[in-house]
C-alpha cells in the first residue's frame, strides 16, 4: 500500500474508479479473520473518499466483511473467475451483460454475527492437551442462512441475494400439493415479469417452512429456477419439489425410524428472490398416514 497516496491523487481526477480487491484461496489453510488482507479496507475507503464514483470488484473465495459498504455506490462480487476473469468482469462492468448471479453464502455485518463469535471451542478450537486445536461445532441444524434466521440476525447480504441491471416482479403464486399432500410432488407456480429496461435473468427461489412440532430452522431452500426475460416480458415459472429427492425436502430425521420421515402438520411454501425477500405462496397439510 506504499503507493496509496498516489492512487488517491489519481482517483480524484478520474471519472470512475474501479478497485479490484480480494484474497487468494487456498486449500487446508483457514483465514485469520473475515477482513480483507493487506489493509485493503483502508485502500477502498481512501479511494471512495477521493471519488464518489468508486466501484469495488471483489475477487475472493468466501464472504468477507465490508465495513465500507456505505461509502461506495456499487460492489460486484466476482468470486474466482479463472482464465475468463477479464472478459467476465469487463462485460459486467460495461453493461454488455446484466448480472444475474445469486450469493451461495451469507455476508454478516460484523464478526459478532457469526455462529463462532465468542465460542472458541467452535472456531478456532481449543487445545485439549494434544498440542493442537480441536473444534466442536454446536450449531446443530442452524447452519448457513438458517443460523441468521433462527437467531433473528439481519445479515448484510442474505443467502440467495443478487442485484441486476433490471428489476423483476413475482406475482400470482400458487401451490399444488396433490390429492394426498406429502406423498407426491409439490408444485409451485409463479409469474415472473421483467419490469425494467434491460434484458436480464432472475432466480426464483422456493423455501419451505416445516410444522412447528419439528423444531426445525424457520425455512429451508427446496428448489429454484432461473428465467431470462426481455424488458416488459413475463413468463410462468414452475418449481417441482419432490419428497423422494435425495435432499429430503419435506422430511426430518426420525430417531425411532432411523430414516427420513415426512412429519404431520402444516407446511408453508415461500417464494422469492433470496432467503430474506420471500412471501408465503401457499400452505398444505400432511395428515395421519
Amino acid at each position: 500500500m506504499s503507493d496509496l497516496d498516489a492512487a488517491v491523487a489519481r482517483a480524484g481526477d478520474a471519472d470512475t474508479v474501479v478497485v479490484m480487491a480480494g484474497l487468494i484461496a487456498s486449500e487446508g489453510d483457514d483465514l485469520d479473520s473475515m477482513n480483507l488482507p493487506t489493509d485493503q479496507d483502508r485502500m477502498v475507503s481512501a479511494l471512495a473518499a477521493a471519488n464518489p464514483r468508486t466501484v469495488v470488484v471483489l475477487k475472493d473465495s468466501n464472504p468477507v466483511l465490508i465495513p465500507w459498504i456505505d461509502e461506495v455506490p456499487a460492489v460486484l462480487e466476482a468470486w474466482n473467475q479463472g482464465s475468463e476473469d477479464g472478459h467476465a468482469v469487463g462485460d459486467l462492468l460495461l453493461g454488455v451483460v446484466s448480472p444475474s448471479g445469486k450469493l451461495p453464502t451469507t455476508y454478516p455485518r460484523t464478526m459478532d454475527d457469526l455462529p463462532t463469535a465468542g465460542r472458541p471451542e467452535w472456531y478456532p478450537g481449543t487445545d485439549e492437551g494434544d498440542g493442537y486445536p480441536t473444534m466442536h461445532y454446536g450449531e446443530g441444524l442452524q447452519t448457513g442462512y438458517r443460523w441468521y434466521q433462527s437467531r433473528g440476525i439481519e445479515p448484510l447480504f442474505p443467502f440467495g441475494h443478487g442485484l441486476s441491471y433490471t428489476t423483476f416482479d413475482l406475482t400470482d403464486a400458487t401451490v399444488d400439493a396433490g390429492a394426498t399432500p406429502g406423498d407426491g410432488p409439490v408444485t409451485l407456480r409463479v409469474t415472473v415479469s421483467n419490469t425494467g429496461e434491460r434484458a436480464g435473468a432472475e432466480v426464483v427461489q422456493v423455501y419451505l417452512q416445516l410444522p412447528e412440532s419439528t423444531d426445525q430452522p424457520p425455512r429451508r431452500l427446496v428448489g429454484f429456477s432461473k428465467v431470462l426475460l426481455d424488458p416488459g416480458a413475463s413468463a410462468p415459472v414452475e418449481v417441482v419439489i419432490d419428497p423422494a429427492a435425495t435432499n429430503h425436502p419435506l422430511s426430518v430425521w426420525g430417531l425411532a425410524e432411523h430414516a427420513f420421515v415426512v412429519p404431520e402438520g402444516d407446511f408453508t411454501v415461500h417464494v422469492g428472490t433470496s432467503s430474506v425477500a420471500t412471501t408465503a405462496a401457499g400452505t398444505f397439510t400432511v395428515g395421519s398416514r
